[in-house]
């Protein structure tokens, strides 16, 4: 999903969610249609989750942090995609 959402194996909500976002993103004056299956709810969510990661990334690149190794993110990844952002136990 990485390398080409368009291409990717995901469910096509989501893939019409990264287009959404994407579009927004590269060309916010243009109208831009609203992904079929996709609530507005859903879209709204979206739009937030993006909208606070350019804000941390551009944060991120004006005070210089970098980024961990590929080796390190080998390391982590399982663990974070079985656990996610959640702190349950």
């Amino acid at each position: 999903m990485l390398a080409d959402y368009r291409t990717a194996p995901i469910d096509e909500r989501l893939r019409g969610t990264l287009g959404f976002l994407q579009a927004v993103t590269l060309a916010p004056d243009e109208p831009i249609e609203r992904p079929e299956g996709v609530s507005s709810e859903a879209l709204v969510d979206a739009l937030y989750v993006a909208a606070y990661f350019n804000v941390i990334d551009r944060l991120a690149d004006s005070l210089g942090f970098e980024l961990p190794s590929a080796a390190e993110h080998a390391e982590y990844a399982p663990r974070f995609l079985q656990e996610g952002y959640g702190n349950e136990v």
